[in-house]
């Protein structure tokens, strides 16, 4: 979708703002050159010192749409120069969309939404095929807590499960969030949903993403799922009619350390028939709940009976303890995660995580996502894939041949 810019004496995104606006933009603008407002703007833009850099590969571009189109013959007969020429037409300026990244001080020059999107994901193909990418492109992903959850975000926008996101986060990125998240120095004390909004659109511009820079409440939950016009999804129906494009969730990613947010994301879910996708970063449990399948599953697998949002809210820090140990069922927890559970905020600051866990449940859930917007009977429940367990290592490993002592 394009956002015109109405002609004026200066467009909004070259008027100069405070630092920290400019720090916590998240949303690119799309210019149409075919509308004389956007182009005005264009025009504009490229003598602004907001601008730092041009990236016009829009003939790389158009040579890769024409050989996924056909790829035994891409240039249909002609030499290259003539059928990128003949794509691009008699203004090349004006093909496809030029996205201006505010952040970074980018302009970028991109196919046409639907051969961007072609393109894009044409080395899917056919482990997803394209029918197929185009429903899943219709789907909307809800994802709370961005620190696990903005790996499982950026790997589901980048295999092309989900064309709109809803985003939820409080927190800011502090250094030791480094371990784990893709970002940089020079991005420290930036919101997480802002940074993770960042990363998706640079990927994909035509993407529709909404962030709750606050994070989930009691008060904003509600528009969360259903967004602002207030209709849901279709809990993952698969067809060309279904609900990716309604402002309602067609599935949820929880990635979230709040009890109180895990609960009532459930039960939100749960009575609106969304399935419900979890990892907790511990030997590659993923965990499953099918709403959308079955509206009148326990939470959690039964694991904390019938234990409501309301009753978390009101639990002191050792009932909140007993209550999260259910959730993850401590019996399967690793030696590791076990004995930090006695050190937290004794001798360790937080709960350990690795990058390595984070990137494994972004697999996880993505793959899992895929499946069941695709309408894949795939069944609620616990999945672990333990490195430890699959790849064990030996007793004693032998000496190198050669080695000596």
């Amino acid at each position: 979708m394009t956002t015109p810019l109405l002609p004026g004496p200066e467009p909004d995104f070259l008027v100069p703002s405070s630092p920290l606006l400019f720090d916590e933009s998240f949303r690119p603008v799309l210019l149409d050159t075919s509308r004389p407002a956007d182009a005005a703007a264009l025009a504009e833009l490229r003598e602004s010192d907001r601008l730092r850099e041009v990236h016009d590969r829009i003939e790389d571009q158009v040579e890769e749409l024409l050989r996924c189109l056909a790829p035994q013959d891409p240039f249909g007969s002609r030499s290259r120069s003539r059928a990128i020429a003949d794509t691009l037409g008699a203004q090349p300026d004006a093909y496809g969309r030029w996205a201006w990244y505010p952040w970074s001080g980018r302009l970028v020059h991109v196919l046409p939404e639907a051969e961007f999107r072609l393109v894009r994901t044409d080395r899917n193909r056919d482990k997803i095929t394209r029918e197929q990418q185009r429903s899943l492109l219709r789907r909307r992903i809800g994802v709370i807590g961005l620190s696990v959850g903005s790996s499982a975000a950026m790997t589901c926008a980048m295999e092309g499960v989900g064309g709109a996101f809803r985003l939820a986060d409080f927190d800011r990125l502090g250094l030791s969030n480094l371990n784990r998240l893709r970002a940089g120095v020079h991005e420290l004390s930036l919101e997480k949903s802002v940074l993770c909004a960042r990363r998706m659109y640079e990927l994909d511009p035509y993407l529709d993403i909404e962030v709750h820079r606050g994070g989930v409440s009691e008060e904003n939950i509600a528009d969360f799922f259903d967004g602002p016009d207030g209709g849901p999804g279709d809990g993952g129906r698969a067809d060309d009619e279904g609900g990716g494009r309604n402002a309602g969730l067609d599935l949820l990613i929880e990635e979230c350390d709040t009890p109180w947010v895990k609960v009532a994301a459930r039960e939100h879910a749960r009575s609106r028939r969304v399935p419900v996708l979890m990892d907790t970063n511990d030997r590659g449990l993923l965990d499953i709940e099918r709403f959308d399948l079955e509206p009148d599953r326990p939470l959690f697998h039964g694991r904390t009976g019938t234990t409501t949002a309301a009753d978390v809210e009101v639990m002191d820090q050792e009932e909140t303890i007993r209550f999260l140990l259910a959730v993850v069922d401590e019996r399967r927890l690793s030696p590791a995660m076990t004995d930090a559970l006695t050190r937290v905020g004794r001798t360790l600051s937080s709960w350990p995580q690795l990058a390595s866990g984070v990137m494994l449940g972004a697999a996880l859930v993505t793959d899992t996502a895929r499946r069941i917007l695709l309408g894949e009977p795939l069944e609620s429940g616990r999945h672990s894939i333990d490195f430890e367990s699959l790849v064990p290592a030996r007793t004693l490993l032998p000496a190198p041949q050669g080695a000596t002592l």
